[in-house]
């Protein structure tokens, strides 16, 4: 029987967690990408070899790059998208030379992930990341002033809004901006005025629109893929619907469809975030992998716990509405078909013990996470076990 590869994501050399942390915890590979390169740059040779080599020298593997961001003018069609995807093309080579197949990417308008807390205390005291509907209302009314607005939301988030905006400081809306802004990637903040620019750009676009973008983006990177024998995943949108008025086309059953069947090549695969995608329709999960297990090269695990009004905090790995246990065991089982591991890592965790009064990135602090992964490890074993 075959264990899934164990790895954790590292920032580089400016991660606060470090590799040898990395090793501690259990992992094996490690997945990163080169940040200090804007935006649309080629990732050279000598770049990803120096990070390599780092990884190497301290004994573990660099399994997948998470990620090679694709660029706004790539998903919204512009004049420059051609120049941005002859980059990209050659960043894929380049990564192939230098022996590192497995990229991840999302196809996400402008934020790359959405919360509205960073440090929702839970009762053990350890602190999670949560999305509130409320919180997102008050912060496109009030703050972003999105024309329109009143419309994407129900009549009692409107009114719960008016009360909070009455008793909230200004250092409360500011914090609130800055959680929800961290999403954007990229080295330049965004001002709120550059936010809304996009998406009234990406209104005009549309779901279809960004849709055959997608699809224009991987055939444009297809023989590459092919001949270098890279392996796409595309991770879901996170949370999975629409906010602010930014289209969502990686959420559900249907549009994993769409992608796999738009370029039906092997190279174009899917990242398989039970976090992302539990907080849409947590159900439908495990639905959504056995339709994609052949195509998945990459697996996050995490947990979320909703409420009935779609509000929901990043819980405990094996304690939330994604029923684990039988995710786990459908990826082992795939995973005895695999010639390769199937790379997996836990996907965030809680600050806690001495973390919490350490400065992490959000979701990317080591106890929380090491206390994922051995209990994703665990749980994988006795699932081995009884097989």
């Amino acid at each position: 029987m075959k264990n899934l590869e164990q790895t954790w994501r590292w920032y580089g050399p400016e991660d606060p967690v470090s590799l040898q942390h990395a090793k501690q915890a259990g992992a094996t590979g490690i997945v990163t990408a080169l940040h200090h390169i804007p935006h649309g740059e080629i990732w050279t040779v000598d770049e990803i070899s120096k990070r390599k080599k780092i990884i190497s020298d301290a004994g573990l593997v660099w399994s997948v790059v998470e990620s090679v961001p694709v660029h706004e003018d790539i998903k919204t069609g512009s004049e420059n998208a051609e120049i941005y995807i002859k980059n990209y093309r050659q960043t894929l080579k380049n990564l192939s030379d230098c022996g590192i197949f497995t990229v991840c990417y999302n196809f996400m308008p402008v934020l790359d992930w959405t919360r509205t807390q960073l440090d929702l205390e839970m009762k053990d005291g350890s602190k999670a990341l949560s999305f509130n509907w409320v919180d997102l209302a008050l912060f496109d009314i009030h703050i972003l002033k999105r024309n329109n607005v009143a419309e994407d939301y129900s009549e009692s988030i409107l009114n719960e809004v008016e009360v909070k905006i009455a008793n909230i400081t200004e250092d409360d809306k500011k914090t609130l901006a800055e959680n929800i802004l961290l999403g954007i990637p990229g080295e330049e903040n965004i001002s709120l005025e550059n936010l809304k620019e996009s998406i009234d750009t990406y209104k005009k676009l549309g779901e279809d629109g960004l849709r055959e973008n997608l699809k224009y983006f991987l055939k444009s990177i297809a023989d590459v893929c092919e001949e270098n024998h890279i392996k796409m995943t595309i991770h879901p949108d996170d949370p999975p619907f629409p906010i602010l008025g930014l289209p969502r086309i990686v959420s559900n059953e249907k549009d994993f469809e769409f992608i796999l069947n738009a370029v039906d090549q092997p190279f174009n695969g899917v990242c398989f975030c039970t976090g992302s995608l539990g907080a849409g329709n947590h159900e439908e999960i495990l639905n959504i992998f056995n339709k994609v297990k052949d195509r998945t090269n990459f697996i996050h695990l995490r947990n979320v716990k909703k409420d009935k009004n779609r509000n929901f905090y990043e819980a405990d790995h094996l304690d939330g509405d994604v029923d684990m246990y039988e995710i786990m065991k459908a990826i082992v089982i795939e995973n005895q078909n695999r010639e390769k591991p199937i790379p997996f890592r836990p996907d965030h965790g809680h600050q806690m013990l001495d973390d919490v009064n350490k400065k992490t990135l959000p979701g990317y602090s080591a106890i929380g996470r090491l206390r994922g992964l051995a209990e994703l490890r665990g749980l994988e074993l006795g699932i081995l076990k009884s097989l």
